[in-house]
């Protein structure tokens, strides 16, 4: 199996479906195993309805008085489905007859002169071995988690988080220039590994450095569903986020990850909503320089230039401005999607003085920016180049305009022309004057955008 597990609520559609057909429960069982992407020990048990601690207290009274009996709870159960655990022989007898079925039904194969006997005493010696029918990354990702445990004696050790610490920073750094549908994927199998340890109340300290984790991948996988398109999730994700970072305590991460939240109303609105996140991050920050202050600030600068506050604008400016130079922002890694380098600054204040019709000032600092940016990186670029174009429009000069937005457009590579890019580019037009927006530019560039994705 590849991919994500699917939602309970899908298989329990399954289910519902199947039992309409009159289909066995072994039958559902498989059909939710190859549909919903869960191992065969998790297809038995949501075939049957059951939640985790439904099906733990069904094993403890089954098991009751005998001498072998698992100590089976919820969270336990959920190991061994994932294949965090595995499960001891005797165990396994007694999960084969709770769910009335054979030991290659759970996941697990025994040696022909080993077969348990549901109802037998089993020597708690011999270890069953996952099923065939997994995949080799399945088998290579359950025996490093078992190992990790193992280790850890029941908590996580700090070898573990410092390990998970490197997975993220790559992760962030591989997001600065990676197409957002893969990296999604990326992003949420590292996250699966922290919400495996998050799932143990742990002890306070590392309880905080997993939440940081999980509010840090969260919201990169928001990011990537708003540059998708996916806005409803993408506002969802951005929801939990602001959780884990609260969770947390640490007030930087609060402040950023609401700073970076306020990209979706700016976008798409409402834009009001961009402004009182980012001015939520710049309070969190009290007033102290850093990165995440510049950040919020320039956020809510460019968020109050496109409202049309231009006194409030140039006043977030200034703050940004001295916060950027104060924290010496600029001298940071500026190979992280964490970080607030100089050609990020500069690609908000070009947005801010682009939308407060500054457009010889914006061109300055564009042009400043694009020289900023290495070979290898995302779309901030052609977001830039996107506002070039909008001063020339500002300016009437709408051939230069939609010729300088339809050659960036095309440049894009494939995988990055996504939505808010074609969204960025028919600001361009909305931009042109009223009498120059049926001109034969502007006509050219809407047959740019109306392009099917394989000939653009």
């Amino acid at each position: 199996m590849e991919g994500k597990p699917h939602r309970p609520s899908c298989a329990k559609q399954l289910r519902k479906l199947a039992i309409q057909r009159g289909e066995s429960v072994g039958e559902i069982a498989q059909a939710i195993h190859a549909h919903c992407l869960v191992s065969r020990l998790r297809a038995q048990r949501l075939a049957r309805g059951l939640t985790l601690k439904e099906a733990a207290d069904g094993l403890n009274s089954l098991s009751a008085g005998r001498k072998d009996a698992p100590r089976a709870n919820a969270d336990q159960l959920g190991l061994w489905e994932t294949g965090g655990h595995q499960p001891r022989l005797a165990t396994l007898g007694l999960l084969c007859k709770f769910y009335e079925c054979q030991t290659q039904d759970l996941g697990f194969e025994l040696a022909a002169t080993a077969a348990p006997n549901p109802s037998s005493e089993l020597a708690p010696t011999q270890k069953p071995v996952p099923s065939a029918a997994w995949s080799l990354e399945q088998h290579v990702d359950a025996a490093r988690r078992s190992v990790d445990r193992t280790l850890a004696v029941g908590s996580v050790s700090a070898t573990q988080l410092d390990l998970l610490d490197e997975q993220v920073l790559w992760a962030r750094e591989q997001y600065v220039y990676t197409a957002p549908a893969p990296m999604i994927a990326v992003l949420l199998g590292h996250l699966a590994e922290v919400e495996d340890l998050a799932g143990h109340r742990q002890p306070a300290a590392i309880q905080v450095r997993l939440s940081e984790l999980t509010a840090m991948l969260a919201t990169l996988i928001a990011d990537a569903l708003m540059k998708l398109g996916h806005l409803t999730r993408s506002q969802a994700w951005y929801a939990t986020a602001r959780n884990a970072a609260d969770d947390s305590g640490n007030s930087e991460l609060r402040a950023r990850v609401r700073a970076q939240a306020a990209m979706l109303p700016f976008y798409y609105g409402p834009l009001q909503a961009a402004v009182d996140l980012s001015r939520e991050a710049r309070i969190i920050c009290r007033g102290r320089a850093s990165a995440t202050a510049a950040f919020a600030s320039a956020a809510e600068a460019r968020a109050l230039a496109k409202l049309g506050d231009a006194e409030g604008a140039e006043a977030a400016l200034r703050c940004a401005t001295a916060a950027f130079e104060q924290s010496n922002a600029g001298s940071s890694a500026d190979n992280d999607a964490f970080a607030f380098p100089e050609r990020r600054f500069r690609l908000y204040e070009s947005g801010t003085l682009t939308a407060l019709g500054r457009t010889r000032q914006a061109r300055r600092v564009q042009e400043l920016a694009l020289r900023l940016y290495p070979t290898m990186t995302g779309i901030d670029p052609a977001l830039l180049s996107f506002e070039a174009a909008i001063c020339l429009a500002l300016d009437r000069n709408p051939i230069e305009a939609c010729q300088l937005a339809g050659t960036t457009f095309l440049r894009i590579a494939p995988e990055h022309r996504t939505p808010i890019v074609e969204q960025r580019a028919r600001e361009v037009l909305k931009a042109l004057p009223s009498d120059m927006q049926k001109d034969r530019a502007a006509r050219q560039l809407h047959e740019i955008l109306a392009l099917p994705p394989g000939q653009r």
